[in-house]
C-alpha cells in the first residue's frame, strides 16, 4: 500500500512517487476500523476528504455535471459521438495517488478537444482524432 497520509515516509529518488510499503496482515483490522468511519465521509471530521486528491475529485464532480448540462443544451445529431465521448471520460480516471492524477490530466486534454467539437460539430470522421 502506499497510504496518503504516510506516503512522505518513502519515495522514489528519481519520480518523488511514493513508494509502496508492506503492511502485515493487523492491516485487515485497521481497514475494519476504517470502514467504521465510512459515515463521517463528506463531513469536517473526514481527515481523507481534505488531500489534494480528494478535492480533486469533488471538484470533477462538479465540472462534470456542468459538462452534461452543456450536453444537453448542445446535443444535435452532428455532435452525438463527441457528446458519448465527452460523457465518457470520467471511465478513463482511473487508479490513485499519482497514476490517477496522470490519467485525469490525460482526460481534461481529452476534453479540451471534445468539448471544442461539441461546440462546433464537425462530420463524425473528424471525431476519430480525438480518440
Amino acid at each position: 500500500l502506499a497510504p496518503p497520509l504516510v506516503s512522505w515516509l518513502r519515495k522514489d529518488k528519481v519520480t518523488g512517487h511514493p513508494l509502496k510499503m508492506s503492511f502485515g496482515p493487523w492491516m485487515l483490522s485497521a481497514f475494519r476500523y476504517l470502514a467504521r468511519g465510512k459515515s463521517l465521509r463528506g463531513t469536517w471530521l473526514d481527515v481523507f476528504g481534505y488531500t489534494a486528491e480528494r478535492r480533486m475529485e469533488r471538484q470533477w464532480i462538479h465540472d462534470y455535471e456542468a459538462t452534461l448540462d452543456e450536453i444537453e443544451r448542445r446535443l444535435t445529431a452532428d455532435s452525438h459521438r463527441a457528446a458519448v465521448a465527452l460523457a465518457s471520460l470520467p471511465e478513463e480516471i482511473k487508479g490513485f495517488g499519482h497514476v490517477k492524477h496522470k490519467s485525469f490530466e490525460a482526460a481534461m486534454k481529452k476534453r479540451e478537444t471534445l468539448s471544442a467539437m461539441l461546440r462546433d460539430p464537425k462530420p463524425a470522421t473528424t471525431l476519430k482524432a480525438a480518440e
